[in-house]
C-alpha cells in the first residue's frame, strides 16, 4: 500500500520555487477549465503571466482559482501541491517591472516576446498581463514524507 503524508507549509513552499510550472484552475463560460501555466515567485507572492484571451477574460470575471503543482520521480514517488486563492490583476508599474524581471531570469527565451506585441495566426493582438494569487490556502501530499519511509 502506498503511504502518502501532508506536507508542511515549508515543504509546499520549497516545491513550489523548485518546479515553476503547474496546472491553474478556474472557471470558463460557468464549466471548469484547467491550463498548463507558468508562474513566477518572489517571496510568498505567485505570479502568472500571460496573454490577454480566454484565461484572463475568465479569471477576471470569476478570480477564484487553483494552482496544482506536481514533482513525479515514478508512481510511487511524488509530491503535489494546490494554491487555492484569487487571481488579482496586476496593473501597477513597480510591480509589473518586478514580475517582468522575474520572467527574464527565470525564463530568457520570452525576453523578446514581452518586448512587442505580435499578432498570432488568427489575426488576434497578444498582449501581455500579469496577475498574482492572493491565497487563500495551500495543501500538498507527497508519499516521500516521513511515515513513508
Amino acid at each position: 500500500m502506498l503511504d502518502i503524508d501532508e506536507m508542511g507549509q515549508d515543504e509546499i513552499r520549497e516545491l513550489l520555487h523548485k518546479v515553476g510550472y503547474g496546472h491553474l484552475g478556474f472557471i470558463h463560460e460557468g464549466k471548469p477549465c484547467v491550463m498548463p501555466m507558468h508562474y513566477y515567485l518572489k517571496d510568498s507572492d505567485i505570479y502568472l503571466f500571460t496573454t490577454v484571451g480566454m484565461k484572463t477574460h475568465d479569471m477576471d470575471a470569476a478570480p477564484d482559482i487553483c494552482l496544482q503543482v506536481e514533482e513525479i520521480h515514478s508512481p510511487k514517488h511524488w509530491r503535489s501541491a494546490i494554491v487555492m486563492g484569487r487571481a488579482k490583476h496586476v496593473t501597477e508599474q513597480p510591480e509589473i517591472d518586478l514580475v517582468m524581471a522575474l520572467v527574464k531570469q527565470r525564463d530568457a527565451t520570452l525576453s523578446p516576446a514581452i518586448n512587442r506585441t505580435w499578432t498570432d495566426s488568427w489575426g488576434r493582438a497578444e498582449v501581455i498581463s500579469i496577475y498574482r494569487i492572493d491565497r487563500g490556502e495551500m495543501s500538498g501530499r507527497t508519499t516521500d514524507g516521513v511515515s513513508s519511509r
